[in-house]
C-alpha cells in the first residue's frame, strides 16, 4: 500500500493558520523537497483554493520573493487530488474525489504508485480517524500566535506516534517527523 504522509507548519502554541508561519528560504526549499518525492498531494477544497490562489501561475498571483519560486514550481507540477462535496470540477492538474473522504484516499493508498502527500486541517482529521496517515511532519515554528485553528482539534481518539526524523532550520523552526505506533 501507498504510504501516506502528512506535513503542516505550526507555530509552538499549535496554531497551524498559514498567516502564523516564519516563512524563509530554507523552510521553502524543504517544502519543495517534500513535494518532489510525492507521486501526488492530496488537499480539501479549502487548502486547494487558498494553493491555487498563491501559487497558480497567472498574472492575477500575489508577488512573491525570488526564492519561492521553486516551490512554485513544484506544486504548480504536482498531481492534485481534491476531496470536495461542494466543488463540481477542479483544473490546476487536479482530480476531483468525491464520496467519503477517507475511502476516497484508502482508494488511492491501494493503487501502484509511491508516496502520496496531505496538507490542510480538515481532510487529514478525517484521515487520522481512520488510522490512514503512515507518517506525521509537524514544521514547528519558532513563533506563538495566541490564536487560530489547531490540527486535529476534536480528535476522538488518540494517536500515538514514535519520532523516526528531526531536521532543525537556522532560522530557528523544527521539522519532526512521526510515524504512528500500531499494534
Amino acid at each position: 500500500m501507498r504510504p501516506l504522509r502528512y506535513s503542516i507548519n505550526v507555530t509552538l502554541d499549535g496554531c497551524c493558520d498559514h498567516r502564523a508561519g516564519v516563512p524563509d528560504e530554507e523552510t521553502h526549499q524543504h517544502a519543495t523537497e517534500t513535494i518532489a518525492r510525492a507521486d501526488a498531494i492530496i488537499l480539501g477544497r479549502v487548502t486547494y483554493e487558498m494553493m491555487e490562489s498563491a501559487w497558480r501561475p497567472s498574472e492575477h498571483a500575489p508577488e512573491m520573493p525570488e526564492w519561492t519560486a521553486p516551490f512554485g514550481a513544484a506544486i504548480d507540477a504536482a498531481k492534485k487530488y481534491v476531496v470536495s462535496s461542494t466543488l463540481d470540477h477542479v483544473d490546476w492538474n487536479a482530480q476531483l474525489l468525491s464520496g467519503d473522504p477517507a475511502d476516497a484516499v484508502e482508494e488511492l493508498k491501494r493503487q501502484p504508485g509511491g508516496a502520496l502527500y496531505v496538507g490542510g486541517v480538515t481532510l487529514p482529521l478525517a484521515l487520522a480517524e481512520r488510522d490512514l496517515i503512515d507518517e506525521y511532519e509537524f514544521i514547528v515554528q519558532p513563533r506563538i500566535a495566541g490564536h487560530g485553528p489547531a490540527p486535529f482539534a476534536g480528535l476522538s481518539k488518540y494517536v500515538d506516534l514514535r519520532l523516526v526524523g528531526r531536521h532543525e532550520f537556522r532560522a530557528g523552526a523544527v521539522a519532526l517527523r512521526y510515524e504512528p505506533r500500531r499494534a
